[in-house]
């Protein structure tokens, strides 16, 4: 991975997500990204015992110190009718979601 976004790499993924900026945006947002690139390699190169392990967010979770699970329990809605008055579309007492159009990608 190279230190830096260039213009012509900042322009294709602009055109990959669909966005439209100015000029001015563009360069802004180009140059926030390459600082917060330059603070990753920074963070990169803090040196760490080996017997640290690794997190992929941040805390180490293991059986011993992680929260255990909640009970599932099912607790009926006291006023399912007024809810489903606020829906759009209901049919026999379920929400109808419209479906969403969407290309395929080949």
């Amino acid at each position: 991975m190279t230190d830096e976004i260039s213009p012509d790499l900042f322009e294709h993924l602009v055109d990959l997500a669909a966005f439209a900026f100015d000029p001015e945006e563009a360069e802004y947002l180009r140059r926030e990204l390459n600082n917060q690139l330059k603070a990753i390699h920074q963070l990169e190169n803090v040196p760490l015992a080996d017997d640290v392990p690794l997190a992929s967010h941040g805390v180490t979770y293991t059986a011993e110190t992680r929260a255990g699970l909640r009970p599932d329990n099912w607790a009926p809605c006291e006023n399912p009718d007024e809810i489903l008055a606020q829906a759009p579309q209901v049919e026999n007492r379920y929400i109808i979601v419209p479906d969403i159009p969407h290309t395929k990608l080949d």
